[in-house]
């Protein structure tokens, strides 16, 4: 299971950033709800085909779909009527790539990370914000029909307030911004003495890594643990991040009818 996994998840009653909830674990026999019979004709007989197998460890985690044992990297899929992220195999995964998928409910997270050294954020773009923190990251929510900015804390994905019309004039600014995919792509700000790095990175990947702070902060400023934690995220986030130009010609954008080509998963 991810850290993000443990994550009680935004969304829920209490929490933080009105975003995601938690992974949600579904009962061993049943299919996740609203998809269409050809969807579930298909995930019944996956499901039926897993129960047969033998030595299947105990307690392995498995695909929320079809039941199929999952490897420690996988892909995830959101659910937008619940709110929530569900892990999948990658074949359950492809079945939610291309627009439209299952009626509109349920959209694959795409697993590439983007950014624009050449368009970078100045100090007074990030002033105009208003971000109390030196690292954000800002996704849109389609079910609040605006974007929403979060951090991680000691307590899970927090919520800060954001100026939405400042925010509306950085995206036309700045096409990085500006090609957010909602509900399944974040943009991560972090601020550092150098400037900002900006990134597009799948949205799971921020609850994951507020899932491995929160279990592994200490004191006022998160102590040396969840800063290497931290590092570690990052240095994973630039060595992956390619530019932005290309995302137009990447089979793995959402919206892209899957089949074409099925890229490496991303690190997890």
């Amino acid at each position: 299971m991810t850290a993000g996994a443990e994550l009680s998840g935004a969304g829920a009653a209490g929490s933080g950033t009105p975003g995601l909830r938690r992974f949600v674990k579904r009962t061993a026999g049943g299919l996740p709800p609203g998809l269409p019979p050809s969807v579930q004709e298909v995930l019944a007989a996956r499901a039926a085909a897993r129960a047969s197998r033998d030595g299947v460890p105990e307690g392995a985690e498995r695909c929320e779909m079809c039941r199929e044992v999952l490897s420690e990297r996988h892909g995830h899929v959101v659910d937008l009527e619940k709110r929530s992220l569900a892990c999948t195999c990658r074949a359950c995964y492809l079945l939610f790539t291309h627009e439209g998928a299952a009626g509109g409910r349920y959209r694959a997270v795409p697993e590439h990370v983007y950014h624009d050294p050449g368009r970078p954020l100045t100090d007074a773009d990030w002033n105009e914000l208003q971000i109390p923190v030196a690292m954000a990251f800002f996704f849109f929510n389609s079910a609040l029909g605006r974007v929403v900015a979060g951090y991680p804390s000691p307590g899970g994905a927090t919520e800060c307030e954001l100026d939405l019309a400042a925010w509306d004039r950085l995206a036309a600014a700045y096409p990085l911004l500006g090609s957010l995919a909602p509900d399944v792509e974040a943009i991560l700000v972090n601020r550092t003495q150098a400037g900002h790095e900006v990134f597009l990175i799948p949205v799971d990947e921020c609850y994951s890594l507020v899932g491995e702070l929160r279990m592994k902060w200490q004191g006022f400023d998160g102590g040396a643990e969840a800063r290497a934690a931290l590092a570690a995220f990052l240095d994973g986030v630039r060595r992956r991040a390619v530019l932005l130009e290309g995302r137009k010609d990447d089979p793995d954008r959402p919206g892209m009818t899957p089949g074409r080509y099925e890229p490496e998963l991303g690190e997890r």
